[in-house]
């Protein structure tokens, strides 16, 4: 048997775009392919541009510790920032003027049982403009740091009425006892004119409603070691009555903790009154 081997068959050229193809059809025209083409995936690989050398003398970019949020600014911690100048102020009225004038509004401002009876409105405000100790004293940088961070949390008017909670029931608390004791002949007449002045009522309130907003590792250190500090002035027994005050405001903050709680879950309505 003959076998006749044939070559191989030339390879037809593609129809031109628009010409009909045998079976009578138009060719699709080439851009239409390049689009279907380019739509299916993994048909194009593009490789990433190689990074280019960095600039001549740039510099890496260098993270600043963010301390500036422990200190109080007037668009985030109003409050806190307005009540620090005013405490400035009178701090440096304190530190220049007279001696006997100082005194003078001291006593004016104090939050004993005599003022208390003839305008308590006006002591219970006038008092806490007053840092006893000084710019320097412990209390004055705690109400800083524990006033800036609770208002962060909870907005400005409610760590106002935290501070004032504080400062307010626990004056009372200290100082209505001596009235009544004065009263029925258990201390003297002149228990009824003392000085009480200053913050440390508000501040000891504000650290004990703070504590309820942190996390357990900080929480139950920063009560021990206040509560510690406190006692231990307490057993000091210099002045027994504003030691007291103290154990109290900070009492009255840990019991604001529910309220609190609720209050930091809802920051943007905290502008408005307590």
């Amino acid at each position: 048997m003959d076998r006749t081997a044939t070559g191989p068959a030339t390879a037809a050229s593609p129809p031109l775009p628009g010409a009909p193809l045998a079976d009578g059809t138009a060719a699709v025209p080439a851009p239409v392919l390049a689009d279907l083409l380019d739509g299916m995936p993994r048909q194009r690989r593009t490789a990433a541009p190689a990074p280019g050398p960095a600039p001549v003398g740039a510099r890496p970019a260098v993270r600043i510790p963010r301390l500036w949020r422990l200190l109080p600014t007037p668009a985030a911690t109003p409050f806190t920032f307005g009540y620090t100048a005013v405490l400035a102020v009178t701090s440096a009225v304190a530190a220049l003027a007279d001696p006997g004038l100082v005194h003078t509004l001291y006593q004016d401002c104090s939050t004993d049982v005599a003022h208390l009876a003839r305008s308590p409105g006006l002591v219970l405000l006038a008092s806490a403009l007053w840092i006893a100790g000084g710019v320097l004293s412990p209390y004055a940088v705690a109400f800083v740091l524990v006033l800036t961070a609770l208002e962060r949390r909870i907005g400005g008017a409610r760590a106002a009425c935290v501070f004032l909670a504080g400062h307010v029931l626990a004056t009372l608390a200290t100082e209505v006892p001596v009235g009544l004791a004065v009263l029925v002949g258990h201390l003297p007449a002149t228990s009824l004119h003392r000085l009480d002045y200053g913050i440390s009522f508000g501040v000891a309130a504000s650290i004990g409603s703070l504590a309820g907003l942190l996390r357990p590792w900080l929480r139950w250190p920063l009560l021990t070691l206040t509560a510690g500090a406190l006692l231990n002035d307490l057993i000091a027994f210099e002045d027994p009555m504003t030691n007291w005050g103290h154990l109290i405001a900070l009492t009255i903050g840990v019991a604001t903790w529910p309220l609190v709680r609720r209050w930091q879950g809802a920051p943007s309505r905290a502008a408005g009154l307590c």
